[in-house]
């Protein structure tokens, strides 16, 4: 099990108390079908542990199979801008199937954010930094697929449903 100290900032998009004992880190690509299989499970364990787990999600967009997928990234982070980073997580997941630029523009309109300061955003790639830097920090913590998770600094290699991922939290509490 590969461990690797990858301190928690405050760039990173977080859910839960900021001293639980467990923190959950996911490298992940709203276009990788795995990472979307994966969501619903993380939901679970982020309600079953409660105070007990910190979420963290970066961004590890793989562009050479999955074309949205830094336009997802970089979309998310001007959600996160306006403080609305996990819906715009959640919406991305969940409308996987349809991902395209014209759902990214639709999803923050849903937001209530503006569409064209979206379009503005990507074209001049305000967020590409930030999404750069998420990515680059994976590679140098091993990552090299989607979704990769590290429990408390420890990379998970076990499966990513309910039942691995509450197993390996509860071996850390």
């Amino acid at each position: 099990m590969a461990v690797s100290k990858m301190p928690v900032t405050s760039s990173d998009h977080i859910q839960g108390d900021a001293h639980a004992p467990v923190t959950l880190v996911e490298y992940g690509d709203y276009e990788c079908p795995y990472c979307a299989a994966a969501h619903p499970h993380v939901n679970l364990v982020q309600k079953q542990y409660g105070r007990q787990l910190r979420f963290v999600f970066r961004h590890f967009p793989l562009t050479e199979v999955h074309p949205n997928a830094q336009s997802a990234a970089e979309s998310a982070e001007f959600a996160g801008v306006h403080g609305r980073f996990w819906e715009m997580h959640d919406l991305l997941f969940e409308n996987q199937e349809r991902l395209s630029i014209e759902l990214l523009f639709a999803a923050v309109r849903s937001l209530g954010l503006s569409e064209t300061e979206l379009r503005d955003a990507l074209a001049e790639g305000t967020y590409t930094p930030k999404v750069r830097d998420d990515f680059l920090g994976g590679v140098r913590h091993g990552v090299n697929g989607t979704p990769a998770f590290f429990i408390n600094d420890r990379r998970h290699d076990g499966a990513f449903d309910f039942p691995h991922l509450a197993a390996a939290i509860d071996s850390q509490l």
